[in-house]
């Protein structure tokens, strides 16, 4: 009886155990089914291998400076840059895999392990997904799932196109697949931007706590985000987790973790967009430059279509040096805010009711905001949009939030858009270009004192009267007509152009500035000084034709009137092209054509454009070397002067700081020249040593913003300070290698150039650049 009553039991075992099988089996075919069908798309779209191979990813295009730093993107949704697996630290490397997958290297896309453990525990201790899991995530399926159907569906995908990533590439690229296709937030899309914008550094400079700062924001970009207004103490806190666990795995000691845990995270946010960071106006302007390349046929890609500047990743290789940007836009930020205090002190509603004008009555005044009010963006942008003229008129006038500038920085104001533009008519504007005249290379570029507030670009975009930077060019062709010395001498007396001479439209009689005459100068002297009526009578002897035909060849494009006052700088030229004509002198009478793009890359590294340098023989080197001679008197003892000596600082009666003398003192061989327009509405300092040239342009937006007197307002004030800084801050980088040589004597030099310079008398607060009774 016993052994009856055994065998029900044994039977009802073997029934559970096929049952169990059974259902083993089943789930193991549904989910081989399901696997499949996810594979050949039954369950969804899934990516083919050409897909995998060139996965659809927006990349910005790169701008790099010639010494290899990038200045800047062109993006509009994906600020990306791809970076190459040996590009990327070890330490980066270790903190995401010692957090986020530590059986990375063992695996084959899903790490089975970690999916039972996920599952036993219902995923309170981790989930399962690996990096080539997450990377299939980021990639090719939504981020969220709208059920939980769906999302175990996603899952499974995720699972199949894991596998096949792993099989199609090797765990090193899957690596840096990763990086870059992460949004960290802040424009911040992969590593290269992420370790930029909030650190300031490549990649490959990042520390140990740096890299598990951006590791920890896997977790979640936004809510780790290091920023101060954001979640600062629990980005820390998923900081030191990062840590721990790189120490828990053996990356690292426990004395290294436990001394950066105690670290804070120290940011150098460095945001970039197209209204910050270095270079702001070159890069507005090389992004019109690349979408004019980009309609070109030649610029075509294989299909047809054109390149897009913000998603193709082209890399744009330009002449700028990040160094010398720097130190440009460093000389405008620490001159113009001084020079700006001083015009504010003059231009009180007490001492000047009509500020920041001067010598315009209240009718024109009003002319002049309501021309600038039909030339605004606001303007254009409301008539548009089908608006009238009294609604924008209406609109200009009623008073709304707004941000507005100040060298102290951004002030968050309630005003009318008419008062904010006259407020901003109110600040001083400047320009700043420097070139190398044997290549043509731009190697800096500042269109203004700020790029978000001050969008015209005064390097390019404006043109404004250049005053007696022109007279190079007159002496330039005398000497190349006449064969004239520096040392030769002419009495400066008066000299009145008869009406109808040279298109003279009435007798024209030139004055210097101060009203002195009578004295004998050498022409070096008499160019040092600006004496406007010796050059009246260079002008009188070769004519206003030939000295046009000259600036023509020296690239200057500008309108340029056949009249006798043009020797005194009455034309409106760019500073873009006074800097390529200067240019021409320090290269032996070589024009070359200023040059911003080397080449142009796409994303392979495949070249796209190379530039070609266009030269053109403009001068004989001996003309070109003795106007050179000429110009260096403007800073050995002319109105240039103030780059050598050291005295009383004209400024600092109006400065809260005492500032004694000039902080230049250059020894060196300068040959330049200052220039001021009527009524001190422009200053402008050209100067050049052997390798380098650089211009500065100083003025209001309207040229009735100006110093009422040449003290302040002539360009040895106004200008030449900005190039002194610039050139003394390029000096001291030795990696820059700027010359301080003399110029090169050319072989067969036979006009005399050496001097007795007793003859060159310095007449600096009295000197002759203004523009005084020109008649076009």
């Amino acid at each position: 009886m016993s052994v009856k009553k055994d065998k029900k039991p044994r039977a009802n075992n073997w029934r559970f155990i096929r049952t169990m099988w059974l259902f083993f089996m089943t789930g193991v075919c549904l989910l081989i089914l399901m696997f499949v069908s996810a594979s050949i798309g039954l369950l969804g779209e899934m990516p083919d291998y050409t897909r995998l191979e060139n996965p659809q990813t927006n990349l910005a295009t790169e701008i790099i400076s010639s010494d290899g730093k990038t200045i800047g993107k062109f993006y509009f949704e994906d600020n990306r840059t791809l970076m190459g697996f040996d590009e990327l630290p070890n330490h980066l490397v270790d903190a995401l895999i010692a957090t986020e997958d530590v059986r990375f290297r063992n695996h084959s896309g899903i790490d089975v392990r970690g999916t039972l453990r996920a599952t036993m525990y219902l995923g309170s201790r981790g989930g399962a997904s690996t990096i080539t899991q997450q990377l299939a995530k980021q990639f090719f399926t939504g981020l969220v799932a709208k059920n939980k159907f769906e999302r175990a569906l996603q899952k499974i995908k995720e699972w199949v196109i894991a596998i096949r990533i792993e099989r199609q590439y090797t765990k090193e690229e899957i690596i840096a697949m990763y990086f870059n296709i992460y949004d960290f937030g802040n424009n911040a899309d992969g590593i290269r931007s992420a370790s930029r914008i909030y650190f300031g550094k490549e990649p490959k400079d990042l520390k140990i706590e740096e890299s598990a700062m951006l590791v920890g924001m896997f977790k979640n970009s936004s809510l780790y985000n290091p920023l101060p207004n954001r979640n600062p103490e629990g980005t820390k806190k998923r900081r030191d987790v990062v840590l721990s666990q790189t120490a828990k795995y053996g990356f690292i000691d426990d004395d290294l973790k436990d001394s950066l845990i105690a670290l804070p995270i120290t940011l150098k946010y460095s945001p970039e967009s197209h209204q910050q960071g270095p270079a702001a106006y070159f890069r507005e302007y090389l992004r019109a430059y690349l979408k004019d390349w980009t309609n070109l046929e030649s610029s075509k890609k294989p299909d047809g279509s054109s390149y897009d500047i913000y998603s193709d990743g082209l890399r744009v290789y330009t002449t700028i040096d990040s160094r010398m940007q720097q130190y440009a836009e460093e000389a405008v930020d620490e001159h113009m805010p001084r020079l700006q205090e001083e015009f504010f002190v003059q231009n009180t509603l007490k001492r000047n009711p009509t500020a920041p004008f001067i010598d315009l009555d209240k009718n024109e005044i009003q002319g002049l905001m309501n021309t600038s009010m039909r030339r605004s963006e606001r303007w254009r942008v409301m008539k548009k949009n089908g608006s009238s003229d009294d609604e924008i008129l209406k609109a200009f006038n009623e008073p709304i939030p707004m941000s507005i500038f100040s060298w102290q920085g951004e002030i968050d104001t309630i005003m009318t858009p008419l008062d904010s533009m006259r407020y901003y008519k109110s600040f001083l504007r400047t320009s700043i270009m420097s070139m190398e005249p044997q290549t043509g290379h731009v190697k800096a570029w500042v269109g203004g004192i700020n790029y978000k507030h001050f969008k015209y670009d005064m390097v390019n975009q404006g043109r404004r009267q250049v005053g007696s930077t022109f007279k190079p060019f007159l002496y330039a062709t005398a000497i190349d007509q006449l064969q004239l010395s520096p040392c030769d001498s002419i009495p400066d007396t008066q000299i009145t152009i008869e009406a109808n001479k040279y298109n003279n439209p009435r007798p024209w009689t030139p004055k210097n500035s101060g009203g002195k005459y009578g004295q004998t100068y050498t022409y070096k002297a008499a160019l040092a000084n600006s004496v406007n009526t010796i050059s009246a009578k260079l002008i009188d002897r070769v004519g206003p034709q030939p000295v046009i035909d000259l600036a023509r060849k020296l690239g200057i494009t500008a309108e340029l009137p056949v009249v006798p006052s043009i020797c005194l700088g009455t034309p409106d030229i760019s500073l873009f092209e006074m800097v390529g004509a200067y240019s021409t002198f320090a290269n032996k009478g070589i024009y070359t054509e200023p040059v911003m793009v080397l080449r142009i890359e796409d994303k392979n590294g495949t070249i796209l454009f190379q530039n070609t340098p266009n030269t053109k023989d403009v001068l004989s080197e001996e003309t070109a070397y003795v106007t050179v001679k000429l110009m260096e008197g403007v800073t050995d003892s002319g109105s240039g002067v103030r780059l050598r000596t050291v005295g009383a600082d004209k400024y600092t009666p109006y400065y809260k700081e005492i500032i004694t003398g000039y902080p230049y003192q250059f020894s060196n061989p300068i040959a330049g020249k200052t220039g001021t327009t009527q009524n001190q509405s422009d200053g402008w300092f050209m100067g050049m040593v052997p390798n380098l040239t650089t211009g500065v342009w100083v003025g209001g937006e309207d040229r009735a913003t100006h110093f009422r007197t040449i003290t302040y307002g002539q360009g040895a004030s106004m200008a030449l300070p900005i190039w002194g800084i610039f050139m003394k801050k390029c000096y001291n980088d030795n990696s820059l290698s700027i010359s301080k040589e003399e110029f090169e004597v050319p072989i067969n030099l036979r006009i005399t150039v050496d001097c007795n310079t007793n003859n060159i008398e310095s007449n600096d607060s009295n000197s002759g650049d203004s523009l005084l009774d020109f008649d076009f």
